[in-house]
């Protein structure tokens, strides 16, 4: 993984060093119109609205605001500064931070006290990747 060096605040990326930048570090998202977006797929309404309410405690903390697009089984989030006009090391940092979150599972170890949703379909809540 390459070591991007921040930019000044609120300093905008080209294309090219999105495209880049996205390659190296969130392969799952992509450019398109001016954004960066990820699908996150789930297995119905309930994971849909654990993955929005998950979106938005972390955008609100950050005081950084997705755009969404919402259905019964999947979220979509576009990140791009309003302010700038553009990609900046905010919504790369609010991708990457999304991405611990929402595709956080517990160790698969042995002894561990969190042991992750069953493997039922009755307890799926999101399509891990």
């Amino acid at each position: 993984m390459a070591q991007w060096r921040k930019k000044e605040v609120n300093a905008t990326y080209t294309e090219d060093e999105i495209k880049a930048r996205l390659a190296d570090e969130l392969p799952k998202w992509y450019f398109e119109d001016g954004w960066i977006r990820r699908k996150y797929k789930t297995s119905g309404w309930k994971g849909t609205l654990m993955v929005v309410n998950t979106v938005g405690h972390l955008a609100e903390a950050a005081f950084h605001h997705p755009d969404l697009t919402v259905s019964y089984a999947f979220v979509i989030v576009k990140l791009k500064n309003h302010e700038a006009k553009g990609v900046t090391d905010k919504d790369f940092e609010l991708a990457r931070k999304l991405e611990e979150v929402i595709q956080w599972q517990p160790a698969k170890t042995e002894g561990s006290a969190l042991t992750g949703t069953p493997d039922d379909p009755r307890f799926k809540y999101i399509k891990y990747d």
